[in-house]
C-alpha cells in the first residue's frame, strides 16, 4: 500500500517580510527614533547635563564633544532638547492618533450597524466636521485661555495640560477619517453570513459589534491609524510654532523652530535639526503606513 504524504498547509509569509523596501525603511527610522528619545535620561547623563541647563557662556555653540549637536541662544544643548522635544511629539502623535481612532470607530461602528436616523445624524456630523477649516479652527480653539475657564493659573500654566489640550483639540477633529473608513466596512461586513449567524442566535447589537465585526476592522485601523501619526505631529508642530501649541520651557520640535526663526542666518542648524526630525518622521510615517495598506490587503497579498 503506497503512502500518501500529507503536505503542510501553505504559511504565509511575516508581516515585515511582505513590507515593502521603503515602508521597512521607514520603520526602522522610526523604530530609531523610537529608541533615542526613550535614551533620552541616558544621554544626558552621559553628557553631565539636562535639557533646561542654561549656560549664556555656551550660547549658540558649534557642534563639540560635550555638546554634538550644539547648543541653542540660551546655551542649552540642542541635542537633549530635541531628544526631550521628540518624546513630546511622538507621544503626542501616537496619543492622539490612537484617541481619533476610538473615537472614529465608536461613531462608524454604530452608524454603519444602526442605519436610518443614527446613520444620518452620526454621518452628517462628520461631513460638518470635515467642512470645517482645520488649521485656522485648531488655531482659534488652542488660542483661548484655560485659565478664563475656571482652570487654576497655577494648573493652567502647567506644560502637562498644555500638551494634553492640544492633543485633544487635535483628536476631536481627526476622527472623521476613520469613521467613514469604518463605517462603509462596517455597512459591508453586517450583511455577511456569519453576522446574520449571531444574529440568528440572539447576539445583540454590541456583541456582534465587538466580537464580529470590530476584530475584521482591525487591518485597515492600524493603516489609518499609523498614516495619521505623521499629520498630528505636523499639525501640533504647526501650533507650537505659531506659539499656540507646547509651550516653553517643555521643548517640542515645532517650539524648537520658533526659538530658531530669528537664528536662521546666524546660525541656521537651530532650525535645521528640528525641521530634519519633523520631514523625515512624517515621512517615515507615511511610507510605513502605505506599506502596511499594501502588506495587510489579501487581496493584493494572493496577486
Amino acid at each position: 500500500m503506497s503512502a500518501v504524504l500529507a503536505l503542510p498547509p501553505a504559511r504565509s509569509p511575516r508581516l515585515w517580510r511582505r513590507l515593502p523596501p521603503l515602508a521597512l525603511a521607514g520603520a526602522v527610522l522610526l523604530g530609531l527614533f523610537g529608541l533615542l528619545v526613550l535614551a533620552a535620561p541616558l544621554v544626558a547623563a552621559a553628557l553631565g547635563t539636562t535639557p533646561d541647563a542654561v549656560d549664556l557662556m555656551q550660547r549658540l555653540a558649534p557642534p563639540s564633544t560635550a555638546h554634538p549637536l550644539g547648543t541653542d541662544a540660551l546655551g542649552r544643548d540642542t541635542l537633549l532638547r530635541l531628544l526631550e522635544g521628540g518624546r513630546v511629539s511622538l507621544g503626542l502623535g501616537l496619543a492622539v492618533a490612537l484617541l481619533a481612532a476610538v473615537i472614529g470607530t465608536a461613531v462608524g461602528l454604530w452608524a454603519g450597524y444602526a442605519g436610518g436616523f443614527w446613520d444620518q445624524l452620526l454621518m452628517r456630523t462628520t461631513d460638518g466636521v470635515i467642512a470645517l477649516p482645520l488649521l485656522p479652527l485648531l488655531i482659534v480653539l488652542a488660542a483661548i485661555d484655560p485659565a478664563k475657564l475656571g482652570i487654576p493659573p497655577e494648573a493652567a500654566a502647567s506644560p502637562l495640560l498644555g500638551i494634553g489640550r492640544i492633543g485633544l483639540l487635535i483628536a476631536l477633529v481627526g476622527w472623521t477619517t476613520v469613521a467613514r473608513l469604518v463605517r462603509g466596512a462596517t455597512l459591508s461586513l453586517k450583511e455577511r453570513e456569519f453576522v446574520r449567524a449571531a444574529r440568528a442566535l440572539g447576539a445583540g447589537p454590541v456583541r456582534i459589534l465587538l466580537r464580529h465585526i470590530l476584530p475584521n476592522l482591525v487591518r485597515p485601523l492600524i493603516v489609518a491609524a499609523t498614516l495619521s501619526v505623521g499629520n498630528i505631529i505636523l499639525l501640533e508642530s504647526v501650533l507650537s510654532f505659531l506659539g499656540l501649541g507646547v509651550m516653553p520651557p517643555a521643548p517640542s520640535w515645532g517650539n524648537m523652530l520658533t526659538g530658531a526663526e530669528e537664528l536662521i542666518w546666524s546660525a541656521p542648524l537651530q532650525a535645521v535639526w528640528p525641521g530634519l526630525a519633523i520631514f523625515l518622521t512624517v515621512i517615515a510615517c507615511n511610507l510605513l503606513g502605505d506599506g502596511l495598506q499594501e502588506a495587510l490587503d489579501p487581496q493584493g497579498h494572493r496577486r
